[in-house]
């Protein structure tokens, strides 16, 4: 990688102090001193010292950042044409068809975002105007997305968000026991409760690795009895895949077909672009329809030509660089990695992942989940060159997503970090 910075570049305080002032403090920022980067290559980004650091965070770069196939593609069709999707263009169906490809029957209709947000929100849409229903059923520390009616049913935004009248929550996957037979209740649980409140249910929705929890992937299928009820009782069920999904599982390109459920929508963004804002929902033909009869929807920058190019390409990396066979391979590695580092730090707690998404809880003096030692993992990892997060329901374990295309020694070197950061604590 080129690490040599021509810009001028700005001093990293007094940038801090300009977004201050021109942002406000609604906008976050990671680590105790911001972080100022400015150049990012494949599992690689560069801070305006000219320190590279380890992409072990970002799965929206999930190909690689800046991969040239990509930005290739993207300039290529902006120099060319882009515009909205009420004209006809042969690379914005070209790409729902090859996206449609990786989805089993009977979801085979697509229609284009340019956000996850927005895909949920879609999806929610369609949900209550297909049902005739209202009722939202979710699971703890949720999170669907931005706008202001997915903020009412993400429980991870705080009391400023809580959940609206029409939503109900189940509780979050936890290790041991039946965990199958507890998330079926849960679900029953929350529908017989809309049905006490004469709320009809609409939808079932969750994100289908629980990311946001803490990161639950097994036992597969444990989620299956608890969708069936919910459709049952005339639920939509959507499985949000915005995080979880295209070829990150390894085994699978979308986190649902682990469990072997049928989703009735599926919404999908982050990594679709590598960047580029572009995300999805997909659906069955019949719904569509009959939302379609009832009202319309149009997104001015959803589905674009140069949107469709980018993730085209994407796809194209996936399989032509086999990166849903080398996240399969590299997510074995991170997870038994993860469990020989473990067993040498009392700190070190359950560990838990498929494909390239591993998780680790971070545990306390006393044993228990320590949201303040996972934070200050997080910071001795960036000291060390390496980026995570931190996930669960106190942000008590370490959220661990290497880019697609990481290879044997990207692997070494975070564990060899992680080791060193552990034994710091």
């Amino acid at each position: 990688m080129n690490l040599h910075l021509s810009e001028d570049l700005p001093d990293s305080g007094a940038l801090f102090a300009r977004r201050q002032q021109a942002l406000g403090p609604a906008y976050r920022h990671f680590y105790e001193t911001p972080l100022h980067l400015v150049r990012a290559e494949g599992v690689w980004m560069v801070d305006v010292a000219e320190r590279r650091y380890l992409d072990f965070y970002n799965n929206v770069p999930s190909v690689g950042h800046c991969h040239p196939a990509v930005i290739e593609a993207m300039t290529r069709q902006a120099a060319r044409l882009n515009t909205h999707t009420r004209y006809l263009h042969d690379g914005v169906v070209a790409y729902a068809e090859r996206l449609l490809e990786t989805f089993p029957d009977p979801l085979s209709q697509v229609m284009f975002t340019c956000t996850g947000s927005e895909a949920n929100d879609l999806a929610l849409r369609i949900c209550q105007s297909v049902t005739g229903g209202e009722g939202v059923i979710v699971v703890g520390r949720s999170y669907h997305g931005v706008t202001g009616d997915l903020a009412k049913i993400s429980t991870s935004l705080g009391p400023a968000t809580a959940p609206a009248p029409h939503v109900r929550v189940v509780e979050a996957p936890t290790p041991g026991g039946d965990v199958a037979a507890r998330f079926e209740v849960g679900v029953r649980g929350a529908l017989a409760s809309l049905k006490a409140a004469g709320i009809r249910p609409a939808m079932l929705i969750f994100d289908t690795v629980f990311a946001s929890q803490g990161l639950y992937t097994d036992p597969r299928g444990f989620v299956a009895a608890g969708i069936r009820a919910a459709q049952q009782a005339g639920a939509l069920f959507v499985a949000d895949e915005v995080q979880s999904g295209l070829a990150r599982p390894g085994e699978a390109m979308w986190a649902f077909l682990r469990h072997d459920v049928a989703p009735d929508i599926v919404t999908c963004g982050k990594p679709l672009g590598n960047d580029h804002p572009l995300a999805a929902m997909i659906t069955r033909p019949d719904l569509l329809r009959e939302f379609g009869e009832k009202t319309r929807y149009f997104n001015t920058f959803g589905g674009n030509p140069v949107s469709a190019a980018v993730g085209l390409a994407v796809l194209d990396v996936i399989r032509d660089e086999g990166l849903m066979e080398n996240a399969r391979v590299r997510g074995v590695q991170l997870l038994a990695g993860l469990s020989e580092v473990a067993s040498r730090h009392d700190a070190a707690g359950a560990i838990r992942g498929a494909g390239l998404y591993g998780a680790l809880e971070v545990l306390g003096t006393d044993g228990s989940p320590s949201p303040e030692r996972a934070a200050r993992l997080v910071e001795l990892l960036r000291e060390a060159g390496v980026l995570v997060g931190v996930c669960g329901e106190r942000n008590e374990c370490l959220k661990i997503r290497p880019l697609l295309p990481t290879q044997d020694q990207h692997l070494d070197q975070f564990l060899s970090a992680l080791d060193a950061s552990l034994a710091r604590l």
